[in-house]
C-alpha cells in the first residue's frame, strides 16, 4: 500500500489530542465531586438491590431501565399496592453524561453496549470493516443518558398510521395528553401552549449556551421561507433552537427524571448489573424471569400480573428469542426451545440515515470572540470555560455540538426532510437527491 502523507499528519494530529483532551475530562470529573453537588447530586441516586435483597416473586417485573423502562417503573410504583422489580444490566448514569458539550465521548464506552452494523457494500464505507457503530445505552436511563438529548416528539401522521394501522390508542390526539402529562417545559415562550405541560417529571429547556451564528442560521432560514415554529406544537414544518431533556442546562435522563424523585418508594426494587437470561412462558403467559446478577446461579423472580420488556430496540427482540419466541427457523439454530412463533420479532429495523459528507469549513469573520462562530474544541476546552462551568453556571460546557438549530422542510415529494445542522444551510436542491422510501433525512454539519 502506498504511503499516503495525509493520512499519517491527520493520524498524528488526532494522537497527539488524545492526552490533553483525557486530561481534561479528568479534570471535570474530578471538580464535579468537589464544585458541582447539583450534578454529583448523592442524596438522589438509585438504591441497588443485591441478589439477596431480591424478592422471590413481585406483582410486575420490568426488563430494562432505559428510556421506556424508567418510565413504566415509576408509573407502576404510583400504586402502593404493587410491588415492582426494576431490572437493568448497566450501572447508574456517571456524572460526566449531564455535561452537554461531553456527550460523544460517553460512546464506546463500559456506558453503551457497543453494538456495530454488520457490514455493508453500499453504506458505512468510511469505516473501517465498513461497519458503523450502533450506540445503545447500558446503564440507568438507557440511551437517554448517551443521545444528543433533542427532545422531538415525532410527526403527527406517523402515530395516526399506527392507529390506522390497528393499533387502537396510537393516534396522536390519544398520546398527546401523556406527553404533556410527563412534561415540564421550561422554555417561557412555550409554557402556556396547548402542546405542552409544566409540572410533570420530564424537564425541556433549549440548550443554555449557543454558537453566536445560530442567529445568523435562523435568520438565512427566513430569507429561504421558513419560519422559527415550535416542531413539538401544532405544525413541525419550520426550524428552531434545538429544544432538549434538559434541566437546569444539564442532561435530564429519563432515570434522573423519572426514577431519582421516587427511589425511595418500598414497593419498587432496583436491580443494577442484572442479566435477563429468558422470559418464563408458561400456558402461553410470561409468569417470571430468571435473572443473573454480576455472574450469581441464575435466579427465578416470578410477575403475579406481568412482565414488561423494555430492553431496547435489540435487546428487547433478542432476549424474546432467547425465550423461544419469534422466527422459528433462528430460534432452532440457536438451538433454543420454541415457545412461540412470530416471524416478526427482530424484523424491520430502523434507524435515522445521517450523512456526514455535508461538512462546512469556514473561518470565523468576527475575531472579537475568543471561541469563534462555532465549535472549535481546542478554544472551547480551556481554563476560561472550566471557571465559567463551575462558578458561574455558563459557557460552551453547556452547549451541544451538533444540531443547536433543526427544522423539518417540504420537499417535492410525499414525506419530509429532517435538517440538523449546527450551523449553516445549505442548498435545497441538495435535498432532492437523497430519499429513501419517499423521505429523506440529512445532516448537515460545520466545524469552523
Amino acid at each position: 500500500m502506498a504511503h499516503n502523507p495525509f493520512s499519517a499528519r491527520l493520524a498524528a494530529r488526532i494522537a497527539m489530542s488524545y492526552g490533553p483532551s483525557v486530561s481534561y475530562i479528568m479534570l471535570i470529573r474530578v471538580a464535579i465531586l468537589f464544585f458541582r453537588p447539583d450534578i454529583e447530586d448523592v442524596d438522589h441516586r438509585l438504591t441497588d438491590r443485591q441478589i439477596a435483597e431480591i424478592g422471590d416473586k413481585y406483582d410486575f417485573v420490568v426488563i430494562g431501565g432505559g428510556s421506556a423502562g424508567s418510565v413504566v417503573a415509576n408509573r407502576l410504583s404510583e400504586n402502593a399496592n404493587w410491588t415492582v422489580l426494576l431490572i437493568e444490566a448497566g450501572i447508574d448514569e456517571p456524572a460526566l453524561s449531564d455535561i452537554p458539550l461531553l456527550y460523544p465521548s460517553l460512546q464506546r464506552t463500559s456506558v453503551d453496549w457497543q453494538y456495530k452494523t454488520e457490514p455493508s457494500n453500499s453504506s458505512c464505507l468510511g469505516f473501517n470493516g465498513n461497519q458503523s457503530s450502533w450506540p445503545r445505552g447500558k446503564v440507568v436511563g438507557g440511551s437517554s443518558v448517551l443521545n444528543a438529548m433533542f427532545y422531538v416528539r415525532g410527526n403527527r401522521k406517523d402515530y395516526d398510521a399506527w392507529r390506522d394501522a390497528g393499533n387502537e390508542g396510537w393516534g396522536y390526539e390519544d398520546v398527546l395528553p401523556y406527553f404533556i402529562k410527563s412534561q415540564d417545559m421550561r422554555i417561557p415562550e412555550l409554557m402556556d401552549s396547548e402542546y405542552h405541560g409544566t409540572g410533570g417529571y420530564l424537564s425541556v429547556e433549549h440548550f443554555r449556551s449557543q454558537s453566536p451564528i445560530v442567529e445568523s442560521f435562523l435568520e438565512a432560514t427566513k430569507e429561504i421561507g421558513y419560519d422559527e415554529v415550535d416542531i413539538n406544537g401544532q405544525s413541525q414544518t419550520g426550524f428552531t433552537r434545538s429544544q432538549g431533556t434538559l434541566r437546569d442546562g444539564l442532561r435530564c435522563s429519563t432515570s434522573k427524571a423519572f426514577l431519582r424523585p421516587i427511589k425511595d418508594r418500598p414497593n419498587l426494587h432496583i436491580s443494577l448489573h442484572t442479566h435477563v437470561l429468558k422470559i418464563v412462558i408458561e400456558n402461553g403467559r410470561a409468569t417470571g424471569v430468571l435473572i443473573s446478577k454480576l455472574g450469581t446461579i441464575p435466579m427465578l423472580v416470578k410477575a403475579e400480573k406481568e412482565v414488561v420488556l423494555s430492553a431496547g430496540a435489540i435487546n428487547s427482540p433478542h432476549l424474546l428469542m432467547l425465550s423461544g419466541i419469534g422466527p422459528a427457523d433462528k430460534i432452532r439454530k440457536a438451538g433454543v426451545k420454541i415457545t412461540k412463533h412470530i416471524p416478526g420479532v427482530g424484523q424491520n429495523l430502523q434507524d435515522h440515515i445521517a450523512m456526514g459528507g455535508v461538512t462546512y469549513l469556514f473561518d470565523s469573520p468576527d475575531d472579537s470572540n475568543p471561541l469563534g462562530l462555532g465549535i472549535v474544541l481546542p478554544r472551547v476546552l480551556t481554563l476560561n470555560t472550566f471557571i465559567q462551568f463551575f462558578r458561574d453556571k455558563m459557557g460552551p460546557l453547556y452547549r451541544i455540538p451538533l444540531g443547536e438549530v433543526m427544522g423539518f422542510v417540504n420537499t417535492s415529494c410525499f414525506g419530509f426532510v429532517i435538517l440538523s445542522s449546527l450551523h449553516m444551510v445549505f442548498p435545497l436542491q441538495l435535498q432532492r437527491r437523497y430519499r429513501l422510501a419517499g423521505r429523506s433525512v440529512i445532516y448537515g454539519n460545520s466545524w469552523g
